[in-house]
């Protein structure tokens, strides 16, 4: 670990060994259980955990190994960017709170490049923060304290979103868009978008369903798996997803708000 800096630091310290001995328990009270789910080929998904704390990042690699992952482990933002755009993993978990270039900043450039699915992983409770990561592209989020059996499963929900298209061969058209579900690819009169799994999602939610009127909790389970949780994370993606498929974000045509109730598809 590296030399603690201030008194703080040493606190933050000992508080996350502390918090990393409770999921080592977590670990060990429950069995091993496989992920479930195919993958495009015979290879363990690889998940690239970046996070400045070494102790934390440790539990989470030996559960997330334990649970069928391949994982590799970068301590610091530069290097984990570095990493991610050389070797392509499946899935990044990323700590937003990191010294030198923070998750922020290495969400940003990884989206700049790539699709990879992001999973934010942060203590800060704030919705504006949660909402930033979000709004680069993010995926999904855990907030510490979580236990490493949430964070898998948020892993493996991410995961399947990404490699599992809606229906085999189905084709979805509507407002000068074309989707095709078998090859997970979106285009705009003719051009192709580069959209999140999130995004993606959203859009053949909303295309298989035109003029449906759906409720942001709705969404939230149908698109993201969650009965309960924050539905500003819905908000911020609908947002997103306008500006990339709408000609006036701020006046949509197709992508509407239904007063008192959430969002609809209209063609």
């Amino acid at each position: 670990m590296r030399p603690m800096l201030c008194a703080a630091a040493a606190v933050r310290g000992r508080a996350t060994l502390r918090y990393a001995k409770v999921l080592a328990q977590h670990m060990t009270k429950r069995p091993v259980i496989g992920h479930g789910y195919p993958m495009n080929s015979d290879a363990d998904p690889r998940v690239l955990v970046v996070d400045d704390d070494p102790a934390l990042a440790d539990v989470v690699a030996r559960y997330l190994r334990r649970e069928g992952f391949e994982v590799e482990y970068a301590a610091d933002g530069a290097t984990g960017l570095r990493i991610a755009l050389d070797t392509l993993p499946d899935l990044v978990v990323l700590d937003l709170m990191m010294p030198g270039m923070d998750g922020f900043e290495v969400c940003r450039r990884l989206r700049r490049a790539t699709d990879i699915p992001v999973v934010m992983l942060t203590a800060l409770g704030e919705e504006d923060d949660r909402i930033s990561g979000l709004d680069l592209g993010a995926d999904d989020y855990v907030t510490k304290p979580f236990s490493p059996r949430e964070l898998a499963a948020r892993v493996r929900a991410v995961l399947r979103r990404a490699k599992g298209p809606a229906g085999p061969g189905e084709h979805l058209a509507g407002g000068g868009l074309a989707i095709d579900t078998f090859a997970h690819e979106v285009r705009r009169s003719g051009e192709l978008l580069t959209l999140t799994t999130k995004e993606y999602d959203l859009l053949v939610c909303f295309l298989a369903n035109p003029g449906r009127a759906f409720r942001r909790e709705e969404l939230l389970e149908t698109v993201w798996g969650w009965r309960i949780g924050d539905t500003s994370t819905v908000t911020v993606h609908v947002r997103r997803l306008r500006e990339k498929i709408e000609d006036d974000p701020s006046q949509p045509r197709h992508l509407t708000t239904v007063r008192g109730v959430g969002y609809k598809w209209e063609s």
